[in-house]
């Protein structure tokens, strides 16, 4: 599933967010007079035919909910699907949308997409909600003139909450076997992995260290996961959804992985997080990158979130 273009992560910071009255106490983004004026009208997860008046001016982030939906309010860290429409502030003129695509996965409280991480904190699954950001929030202050975009526009989020996630694995901890990589874990979930002063094995291993009650993954499957990769030898990360501040979502169709990774999946539970350590033919081979060398084995530590519906 494809990420958002740059036009879309060309946010800087938040500013400070102010108390919420008119969204539930969890909520931190303020609904305003700019939030307030932006109408979205028709069926939840299609293109909305979206109203307002021109220029929508705002100095701070709001967010107002426009349908409320039925699930649970997202917690900080909380991954969500969502379709999404951005609108330059200052013309109307629609700038992207992500309906003619895919869904996207964004994390509630975080700051990589100004303000839609505020705003899903005011969210529940099956919600619709407009996000207005500042000029310096979303795109620094500066004018973009290619897209026609103003140093003092403002930009506007329509976005539809499709479905939630874990925010990380929360399965029955098991004991690890002796021998494997050492695994532990920040309060967030992210994983420090210890290798062994030991040869890698020449077999691989599944070993599941939180074991979930959710529903298997089959092949097929569009799994939201979490997780780390390093190298056995050099015990350095090659790749990490964590480090890039969100999950990402894998297919599950077989070839679309290397083969130690699939075989390590499939067939394991939503909650559950797995080890993973695989050898060289099962893995890259005799392939190198920048990051991983020729004949590496690899290890993994993975969160299985949820399958996308």
């Amino acid at each position: 599933m494809r990420t958002l273009p740059a036009l879309l992560t060309v946010a800087v910071v938040l500013p400070a967010l102010a108390a919420c009255s008119a969204q539930p106490d969890a909520c931190e983004l303020p609904s305003g007079d700019a939030s307030s004026v932006v109408t979205a009208e028709g069926a939840f997860g299609s293109a909305p035919e979206i109203d307002m008046p021109t220029p929508v001016i705002t100095q701070e982030s709001q967010a107002s909910v426009l349908v409320e939906g039925e699930g649970d309010l997202l917690a900080p860290g909380q991954p969500a699907l969502v379709q999404l429409s951005l609108l330059n502030g200052g013309t109307g003129e629609l700038l992207q949308d992500t309906y003619q695509d895919a869904p996207i996965l964004q994390v509630a409280g975080t700051e990589t997409l100004p303000p839609v991480g505020a705003a899903l904190e005011c969210a529940r699954e099956g919600s619709r909600i407009v996000a207005v950001g500042s000029p310096q929030a979303t795109h620094g202050g500066e004018a973009i003139p290619e897209l026609g975009v103003a140093a003092d526009d403002s930009f506007v989020f329509v976005i539809d909450v499709l479905q939630t996630f874990l925010p990380k694995a929360d399965g029955v901890t098991r004991a690890g076997n002796n021998g494997d990589p050492a695994v532990a874990l920040a309060p967030n979930g992210r994983p420090g992995i210890t290798v062994p002063n030991t040869e890698a094995p020449e077999d691989a291993v599944i070993s599941v260290l939180k074991e979930g009650d959710g529903a298997e993954l089959e092949e097929g499957d569009q799994a939201v996961l979490h997780y780390t990769g390093i190298t056995w030898a050099e015990e350095e990360v090659f790749d990490s959804s964590w480090e890039a501040g969100a999950p990402r979502i894998f297919d599950l169709s077989e070839g679309s992985l290397i083969e130690g990774f699939y075989d390590g999946i499939v067939g394991q539970k939503v909650g559950s997080q797995v080890l993973l350590v695989i050898p060289p033919e099962l893995g890259y081979g005799d392939q190198a990158s920048a990051s991983i060398p020729a004949g590496s084995t690899l290890i993994f530590v993975v969160d299985i979130l949820g399958i996308v519906e």
